[in-house]
């Protein structure tokens, strides 16, 4: 581990032999239950970094936190066919993950696709799962959002500097993103582009545009209840943001009508997918994993 950074880098051998990483936060042998973070489509574990600290370094219950870079993102191996880039490869991936790392159950934060992916999950194995957060996601994608996110992956601007990427990004989101700082502006910046490799570039495969360009938006979404509600027998927390173009109002209502122990939140002046960082959203983050605790115990 890094002393500045908190956490320690691992990698894991996807099936195909893929490296996969992923960030490892607090202590291997923590009597809690693990939280794995599992993060958008083109986006990366660093978007969990401020909760995962929180987690991993509780004074009084230190926590275990995994957070995932699928393939093609982050510091994962980007795949030469970039039709893998698929859910099911992804499931496969993240169920290696867990194996590599000794995980059989843990609580899962599922942001946009990682929601998807913690969905599809309760389906394939659902006894790995002792509680979710679905983070402005749910059974029902609302095309709107899924053509934005279609318009910019793989297309934006390079900037020069992360301020100029800040500036690209408040041009780009700040009718979804209403509430957001200069700073904050600047951290998503940071974590959309890298500049490992010195000059500034997406800090992903830009080909993952081609998944987004197979989907056939006039035709109907498919429709993910039957996945929801193989996640009834865990507590739930889902997130949505106040000015979300993915997820509806009326969805987040459904899910709450239809899950037994799911709470759920509207995050003001946040679009989609909003930032799981500040103080009030890592409260209730360890609200809904004391609850997923108390049921496992």
């Amino acid at each position: 581990m890094t002393a500045h950074s908190g956490f320690t880098s691992r990698f894991v051998s996807a099936r195909d032999g893929l490296k996969l990483h992923l960030r490892d936060y607090g202590p291997l042998a923590a009597t809690t239950l693990p939280v794995v973070c599992l993060p958008g489509f083109a986006r990366t574990a660093a978007d969990f970094h401020e909760l995962a600290l929180a987690l991993a370094q509780e004074e009084t219950l230190p926590r275990r936190v995994l957070a995932l870079d699928y393939r093609g993102r982050g510091l994962s191996e980007y795949d030469r066919d970039w039709k893998n880039y698929d859910i099911r490869v992804e499931l496969d991936d993240l169920m290696q993950v867990l194996v590599a790392n000794g995980i059989d159950e843990a609580i899962f934060v599922g942001t946009s696709r990682g929601g998807l992916l913690t969905m599809a999950l309760a389906a394939a194995r659902p006894g790995a799962i002792r509680g979710v957060v679905l983070n402005d996601v749910g059974p029902v994608i609302d095309a709107r959002g899924l053509l934005r996110i279609r318009g910019y992956v793989g297309k934006l601007p390079v900037p020069r500097s992360f301020s100029e990427g800040a500036e690209i990004l408040k041009r780009l989101s700040d009718q979804q993103f209403s509430a957001l700082s200069d700073a904050e502006w600047e951290v998503m910046a940071r974590r959309t582009w890298t500049d490992r490799d010195g000059n500034l570039r997406p800090d992903y495969d830009i080909r993952l545009m081609k998944v987004l360009e197979e989907l056939d938006l006039e035709a109907p979404l498919p429709v993910l209840w039957v996945y929801f509600d193989a996640l009834r027998n865990v507590p739930m927390l889902a997130i949505r943001g106040a000015n979300s173009d993915l997820m509806a109002e009326k969805t987040l209502q459904e899910m709450a009508e239809r899950h037994p122990d799911c709470e759920i939140y509207t995050a003001p002046g946040q679009g989609h997918a909003p930032l799981l960082g500040s103080k009030e959203m890592i409260r209730r983050i360890g609200k809904l994993i004391a609850r997923a605790e108390r049921r496992s115990s």
